[in-house]
Order: C-alpha cells, then structure tokens, then sequence
C-alpha cells in the first residue's frame, strides 16, 4: 500500500481489524484456506519462500499457508507498523515467527536478486487510490518472483455505487452481527468514499496483464470481494502457458 493508504490502518482500526474483518467479508477464513490449497496445489509439498504482501492485521494467510505446508516460510510486508504490530502478535500466538520475516515498508524495498516462488495480494488493491498505484504493486510483486511462480489475488471489485443490491446486503451483514442503523449507515458512508476498487473482474485481469501475469483462475466469491490464482509470465511462453497444469 502507499504512504496514503498506510494511514488509513492507525492504531484503532489495526485493533479492531481481526472482528470487523471477518464481518465485512462473509467467509474470510474461507478465503484464506482457499488461497492456501490453490498456493498448494500450484507449487506442490516442496520447500518454498513465499511473498506476502498487506500481510498486516491477522497474517492469516500466512497463519493458513504455514499449517498446510510445514516447509513453506514467509517474509510479511506491510507500510503500517500498527497492522504488522498486530500481525507479529498473531504470528507470534501461532508459533510462526520462527517461520516469517517480517518487513516494515514496501515491496519495492526488496531486493529483486531473490526471487520468491509465490506471493499474496490480499485486501489491498482496493485500498489503492486510481490504477497507476494498483499496476505499481502488481509490476513489484512480479519483479520480485521467479518465472512461472503464482501470485494470489484478492480484495473487492466493482464500483460499490454501482451495485445497489450487494450494497445493501453489505449493510445487511453488518445488521446480522448487531449493528444499528445509525452504525450501518456510517459504514456505508465509509465503504463508499474510503476506498478505490477495480471496477470489474475485467479491470482486475487488465492490471494483472499490464503487470506481467497470466490468465487468471477464479477460486472465491463474496458480495464485492473475488480472490483469483494467476502466474507470472515467461518471455519465452503464452501467458496460457504459464498457468499450472491443474488450473489450466
């Protein structure tokens, strides 16, 4: 995330970040072990380093990934230092910081002499204001993987006004966990003016190209949110190429 959208996750929002999370997005657990088996099923039960990228808050991707493949280990960015406070502290829980390095800053902090075998988006590209910052997350991601390795997307697409039903059973959800109509309408009011999603699940494969990734496999869906499996490209092989045999 840039310096802007870092701001946003201060101290109060990283503390409640873990339940309101898992309200705003039906199945974020889900989605989450799902990202790990599509991770698993792409790489195989081999030894792996893997990207994770807005790894703050939960780290439960890494939290997911870690559990399925004991060979895997993680490095964690994230630009917020309350979020991977927060993140740190639920490694640390789930005894995984043996596992995990973890990273204040950015991706383009990195170094591109190491590439990693995989890496996850998860929960940012929404958060990113116009597609110039969203092509610049994803063209980093890509600088620093090895030829062919998948890459893990996920967050919200659409532009929320322009889907007034999932917009109201968005506010709908957040009725059924037991908030009043004065909080679920300030929510609302938040969603609509705090973040800048992909408008489509076409936008979302257009960044991606321009970024240097592959066709993309759809694994998870709920209400704005979608999470998908792509590859970084060859220069030597089609972008169909590059997808893993099971996904192709």
């Amino acid at each position: 995330m840039n310096p802007t959208s870092a701001e946003k996750f201060d101290t109060s929002r990283a503390s409640e970040y873990a339940r309101q999370s898992r309200i705003a997005l039906a199945g974020y657990d889900a989605c989450h072990d799902l990202a790990a088996c599509m991770l698993a099923a792409s790489l195989g039960s081999r030894p792996a380093n893997i990207l994770v990228v807005g790894a703050g808050g939960t780290a439960q991707e890494i939290i997911a990934m870690a559990a399925l493949e004991p060979q895997w280990r993680f490095i964690a960015v994230d630009p917020s230092a309350p979020m991977l406070e927060a993140a740190v502290q639920h490694l640390e829980a789930n005894d995984l910081l043996h596992r995990t390095q973890v990273h204040l800053g950015h991706v383009e902090d990195l170094p591109t002499d190491a590439p990693f075998d995989a890496a996850t988006l998860i929960g940012v590209l929404h958060h990113l204001n116009g597609d110039e910052p969203k092509r610049q997350i994803l063209q980093a991601i890509q600088a620093r993987l090895k030829p062919g390795a998948p890459l893990i997307v996920a967050g919200n697409h659409y532009a929320y006004a322009s889907q007034p039903l999932l917009l109201e059973a968005w506010g709908q959800r957040w009725r059924q966990q037991g908030a009043s109509a004065e909080e679920v309408k300030a929510r609302l009011g938040k969603i609509l003016q705090g973040a800048d999603p992909p408008h489509s699940e076409a936008a979302v494969q257009a960044l991606l190209h321009e970024a240097g990734f592959g066709e993309s496999t759809r694994f998870f869906s709920s209400l704005f949110w979608g999470a998908w499996l792509t590859c970084k490209t060859n220069a030597t092989k089609s972008s169909d190429s590059a997808l893993p045999p099971t996904l192709a």
